[in-house]
């Protein structure tokens, strides 16, 4: 099959749903290798909490863009789409299928629509969005935007946080909206029209009790103590990698703003929360026309073997056109 007909699915979904589990399978039936679709799997030394499949469970499937940066450096979406691409074009050139698997949407975003190129990110600015965000939810930024760039939020979703975030950023560093100073978008790379959404939605109920035990699993494999070493090795509490859940809880244990317990339920309620954000991501996510062919839902974990099922049909569904 040449590169341009072959397909590159995605597997996405909320945290804990088995994205891992049903992107080896599909590897595996479709003589691919997997890139990895997580912005905190990138980095190294950040492991515990970031539920990266060890090696001997990966089943000879190779996997990319993993454990490729120190936490201490600043990893952008832009810098993922230029590695991902180059990725995508030495696994397809052996004739391998590519499988991206992971949650972060900015990430394929930026891989099928190339960013703006807009100032160096301001980190204490995007702190302060994120905690709003946190605080009051993605709503709350559209809002805001809509007074400074009224423009630019009629065309971006409510629920896309992210892009309004960048709006924002944009507005509040330079003074200009977006949408005043943003010329044309460059045209979508041709892997674009090849992307095929697949993803994972289980049970809401049985993905919070999942989501409770793997917090609890990751305090008992050894999360403080992993933390506790990075910062003893000089990564900074304030590291953009320690944004996680998990490592942001417990950098407030160690440095004594809450006890053990408060940062394993407070990790376990911001787990949840950005499980249901990362549903309403992919809910926004474009339909046919524009990235791919929108996204095929699949209402289970990605470890059941219904779920494989119905991704290997939606995948073999549907051909290609030159």
């Amino acid at each position: 099959m040449s590169d341009s007909r072959r397909k590159i699915p995605v597997v996405v979904g909320p945290t804990a749903s088995g994205k891992s589990e049903l992107g080896i399978k599909l590897a595996l039936a479709l003589d691919g290798e997997i890139i990895n679709l997580d912005s905190i799997q990138v980095y190294r030394g950040i492991s515990i909490a970031t539920a990266k499949v060890p090696p001997d469970e990966r089943r000879g499937v190779p996997h990319h863009l993993i454990d490729i940066i120190e936490p201490t450096d600043n990893f952008t979406a832009g810098r993922y789409a230029a590695l991902a691409k180059q990725t995508i074009s030495d696994i397809e050139s052996q004739g391998k299928t590519v499988v991206l698997v992971g949650g972060t949407g900015f990430y394929l975003r930026a891989l099928v629509r190339p960013l703006f190129e807009s100032p160096a990110t301001d980190l204490r600015l995007r702190e302060r969005l994120l905690a709003l965000r946190n605080r009051r939810g993605a709503a709350h930024l559209h809002q805001m935007l809509e007074r400074v760039d009224p423009a630019a939020a009629r065309l971006i979703s409510p629920r896309d946080w992210s892009r309004t975030m960048r709006a924002l950023e944009y507005f509040f560093q330079t003074r200009r909206p977006l949408s005043e100073a943003q010329p044309d978008n460059p045209p979508a790379p041709e892997l674009a029209r090849r992307i095929r959404v697949i993803a994972l939605n289980p049970p809401r109920d049985l993905l919070y009790q999942k989501i409770d035990r793997r917090a609890e699993q990751m305090f008992e494999k050894g999360l403080v103590e992993e933390v506790e070493s990075l910062i003893r090795k000089g990564v900074p509490a304030t590291a953009k990698a320690f944004r996680a859940h998990g490592y942001r809880r417990v950098v407030e244990y160690l440095e004594g703003k809450r006890s053990r317990e408060s940062a394993l339920e407070q990790m376990k309620l911001d787990t949840r929360h950005y499980a249901k954000r990362q549903l309403s991501w992919w809910r926004a996510w474009p339909g046919e026309g524009r990235e791919g062919c929108g996204v095929k839902w699949i209402n289970s974990f990605g470890d059941e073997e219904g779920a494989y099922r119905e991704a290997m049909e939606f995948l073999l569904s549907d051909d290609l056109l030159d």
